[in-house]
């Protein structure tokens, strides 16, 4: 983590607090402007007088996504709050978490359902806390707005995720967010210390003729890496050695070895509305006619960082004498579109012309033994295509295709579409279709590293990807099911090195979620079946994987001052041969020696007071007296009894 501009930004967000804090709310009439300051009450009381519109209301408070849906700030207690208040501030269930905060996580499902048009860097292990483009959020607030969540680090460190939003006026919002970590973890060689600063704003002008948003990011992500326990510590881990239940006394592979991936992007979209009219749902044969352009610049580079290599679990070392083993890669977009409504098509078309060009380098030959011949990946690309958005009565069309045309590496094709019916407030049901190719991640296609056995420049076929699925929610229950093909599916193998399946890989995953509820008890369920009848060698997931939550929720003294969540989760999966971590490649790679599968008890109090929701959190309560069976991946134990506190708190100057 950057310190000297995390302290920067703390002094910063202090300072916008202490300036915001001393205005004083006053209602009356006041236009457009959702802020207007009185001058003349600065010299006088040294206050800032705010003046807003009426009274406000939750549903002022707007959070907008990256597809402009729009949802509110939300400062209520529930179960699904305690399923995202973790580091990446998600839910985890597909995921299998290593011990320490900051680390990977093993997969216990995929996702295919939301694949990107151009490939990527790769060290996908060090990427499960990168934000991307579409998990960027945007505010509009009638009145200055901060959000501070803090969480307990393992053994030493914390989580701080601070968010600050104002809107200079009811057309201009900026936010400012931080989310940094920095955890020790209970065994050697595990501190993690990460740091993601985004910068937002958006922009439109009165009658909406023409709008602005966009975003900075400056993410970096730095881990210790211990490579895993040797198979003798594995040992002393399993028979529970009472002389080793300070898991920092036990011996790892690696003493001295480190990663680092950083990112930074920015991103922007403005349009022009060349014709204007209240027709938002295509009724007329022409209308709302805009001109716009998309700019993209994102950056990524990685690193393994060794001190020493004469003792390795990597094999044989000729270092080149390189001082810089970095790779970086950067990829530049620009987007021009077309946006227009017409009962002709429906709804609302956007045509779109794409220039794209990256690299992917490294600086120079890394191994005296190798045998590239190229250190830079490069190209230039046009893509053409098109959205779609349509509703014909209950129901919703959505449609986005791409195609780049040649034979770069960004060749490929794209369609997403779906098709969603909605009964009022009784039910949802969804359909969706993604096919795509690409060629898949960079760092398969070449990577060089002082070890002999890390070197490789390949020319893969592209990854071609179907994947059809089906989504019901309502009251009673909640399910999705997806079917998924893929033809020329990129993995490591057993020997750390990237490979491409010759047959089809064909999984199926089925997820339901449903909640029972008698007077102040409630039970939630989640349970997902997963099958791979083809490629099940190399396409590994557990078969079944359940979470189960009984949990008591209440006021608690006169008055309700205070709702309470208190209960305990119980997770638990089949045993399957989970993917190995290499801290070097900071990828997965395939095992054939060892079964993971176990249930985990985890505790829980949680409690709201106005707008604060207080968390305090038990992991793994069983370990202390259950078999020590329990790993993230093969050599990397999971965490025992660990207990954590943290908050979130919101307030609304």
């Amino acid at each position: 983590m950057n310190k000297p501009f995390f302290l920067s930004f703390l002094l910063f967000f202090s300072g916008l607090n202490l300036l915001f804090s001393q205005a004083r709310i006053n209602s009356g009439q006041q236009g457009d402007d959702f802020i207007r300051v009185n001058n003349d009450s600065i010299g006088n009381s040294g206050e800032i007088t705010v003046k807003l519109s009426g009274k406000t209301k939750y549903t002022d408070y707007k959070i907008f996504s990256h597809k402009r849906d729009t949802t509110f700030i939300d400062t209520t207690l529930t179960i699904q709050k305690d399923y995202k208040f973790n580091y990446l501030r998600t839910d985890n269930f597909e995921l299998l978490a290593f011990h320490n905060q900051g680390q990977t996580f093993n997969n216990l499902g995929y996702n295919f359902s939301n694949v990107q048009l151009f490939p990527d860097i790769g060290f996908t292990a060090k990427q499960f806390s990168y934000l991307d483009i579409d998990e960027i959020k945007y505010y509009e607030v009638p009145t200055p707005t901060t959000e501070i969540l803090y969480r307990t680090g393992l053994q030493q460190g914390q989580v701080v995720d601070a968010l600050f939003t104002v809107n200079f006026h009811k057309r201009l919002n900026v936010s400012l967010s931080y989310k940094g970590i920095r955890s020790l973890g209970a065994y050697r060689r595990s501190l993690a210390s990460h740091g993601n600063f985004r910068g937002a704003f958006h922009y439109r002008t009165k009658e909406n003729q023409y709008e602005l948003r966009g975003h900075l990011t400056s993410q970096d992500f730095f881990n210790e890496e211990s490579g895993g326990l040797p198979t003798a510590e594995i040992e002393k881990f399993t028979i529970n050695n009472p002389e080793f239940t300070t898991r920092s006394l036990l011996d790892v592979n690696l003493d001295d070895a480190e990663n680092q991936f950083d990112g930074s992007r920015v991103y922007f979209e403005h349009s022009f509305k060349l014709l204007s009219s209240k027709d938002t749902v295509g009724n007329k044969d022409f209308s709302n006619l805009k001109v716009g352009h998309v700019f993209t610049n994102e950056t990524k580079s990685y690193s393994f960082i060794q001190t020493t290599t004469t003792i390795s679990i990597f094999g044989e070392s000729n270092d080149s004498g390189a001082e810089d083993n970095e790779v970086k890669s950067t990829l530049t977009n620009n987007e021009l579109n077309l946006e227009f409504n017409s009962k002709y098509v429906l709804g609302k078309l956007k045509p779109k012309l794409n220039f794209t060009q990256y690299t992917y380098a490294y600086d120079t030959i890394l191994n005296t033994n190798s045998s590239i011949s190229k250190t830079k990946l490069a190209g230039k690309a046009i893509s053409v295509g098109a959205e779609w958005n349509a509703r014909i009565k209950n129901f919703k069309l959505n449609a986005d295709a791409n195609l780049t045309p040649g034979s770069t590496r960004l060749s490929g094709s794209f369609l997403k579409g779906e098709a969603l019916y909605h009964k009022d407030s009784i039910f949802t049901v969804q359909g969706s279709v993604l096919l795509s190719s690409k060629s898949p991640n960079f760092n398969t296609l070449l990577h060089q590293s002082s070890y002999d056995d890390y070197n490789w420049q390949n020319d893969f076929s592209s990854v071609n990807t179907r994947d059809l699925g089906f989504a019901f929610s309502s009251k009673w229950v909640n399910a999705s099911l997806n079917f998924t093909n893929i033809d020329n599916y990129t993995y490591f193998d057993e020997n750390n090195k990237p490979q491409q399946f010759t047959d089809q890989i064909t999984y199926l995953k089925l997820k339901a979620n449903k909640e029972f509820r008698y007077k102040k008890l409630a039970l939630d369920n989640t349970v997902m079946y997963q099958n791979v009848s083809s490629g099940s060698s190399v396409f590994r997931v557990p078969e079944l994987v359940t979470r189960n939550t009984l949990y008591y929720q209440d006021y608690w003294f006169k008055g309700k001052p205070m709702l309470v969540n208190i209960g305990l989760t119980f997770k638990y999966f089949t045993k399957y041969k989970a993917n190995a971590y290499n801290p070097l490649l900071a990828e997965f790679t395939l095992q054939n020696d060892t079964e993971i599968g176990y249930p985990t008890v985890d505790l829980f109090f949680n409690a709201q007071v106005r707008r604060t929701r207080l968390y305090l959190k038990v992991d793994n309560v069983t370990s202390g007296f259950t078999e020590k069976n329990y790993f993230s991946a093969p050599n990397y134990p999971y965490r025992d009894f660990t207990v954590r506190f943290g908050l979130v708190w919101n307030w609304f100057i």
